[in-house]
């Protein structure tokens, strides 16, 4: 079964949107901790990380928000947070902390694979990785390997990186842990797009735009998303 990974910002109404998404199909909720720079991101999370930090959302809340999302839901919470974040709040307590609110690992978006090793995590290759960097990400990785579709930052597009097969081919040639993409990745048809050539589908900018609506317009959204998927998947 192909994974439906939904990416939230971490505010006070995140619990209650993630039982949403995962009513609606979600596999893995990413939780993101806002940054005041946060790299590779484009206008519709800078935005929503602006809302949160305004909100005071620092990374203390944004662990309550993780346990109390972990109180209303069973799949893989994964926060993502950058290393200017755990540099001040600390490595290790980072890990003890996010795994006592009940998270499952990480992702560290500019935390190189070879340093902290003892930060369990998510890496990312994207199609500028060589093949060397992808055997690097694939040994260290922690459950799956994100694929950054396209080299540029977060947001909607008209229409899936055509970049994306070729990486995901190099990838699998060099990797069995499986392989979700993201970036990019907006609507029923990119998800189905992707879904017949990736392990999971990882959907952020248009997620946080829907979720602005409320939880019943997320908890569809995410429904049309899984419905497309499992459709491409029934016909492999």
């Amino acid at each position: 079964m192909t994974e439906l990974v939904i990416y939230l910002v971490c505010e006070p109404e995140t619990p209650e949107l993630a039982a949403a998404a995962v009513e609606g199909g979600a596999d893995l909720v990413e939780l993101g901790i806002p940054f005041s720079d946060p790299l590779a991101e484009g206008p519709t999370i800078q935005r929503a990380s602006e809302r949160a930090l305004a909100r005071g959302m620092r990374t203390g809340r944004c662990l309550d928000v993780i346990a109390e999302t972990r109180a209303r839901v069973e799949v893989p919470l994964v926060p993502m947070t950058y290393a200017a974040i755990l540099e001040a709040y600390g490595y290790d307590r980072f890990v003890d902390d996010s795994r006592a609110a009940g998270a499952s690992s990480a992702i560290v978006v500019d935390l190189p694979v070879e340093e902290h090793h003892e930060v369990p995590r998510v890496q990312l290759v994207a199609p500028t990785s060589t093949d060397a960097r992808i055997d690097l990400c694939a040994a260290h990785t922690d459950g799956w390997l994100y694929l950054v579709s396209l080299t540029g930052t977060t947001g909607a597009r008209s229409e899936v990186s055509p970049a994306l097969a070729g990486l995901v081919e190099r990838a699998r040639a060099r990797t069995d842990v499986p392989l979700y993409a993201g970036f990019g990745i907006s609507t029923p048809e990119h998800a189905a797009h992707v879904a017949g050539v990736a392990d999971g589908v990882v959907v952020g900018s248009r997620a946080v735009q829907v979720s602005e609506e409320g939880p019943d317009a997320l908890r569809e959204y995410v429904a049309t998303l899984r419905r497309a998927i499992d459709a491409v998947v029934e016909t492999v």
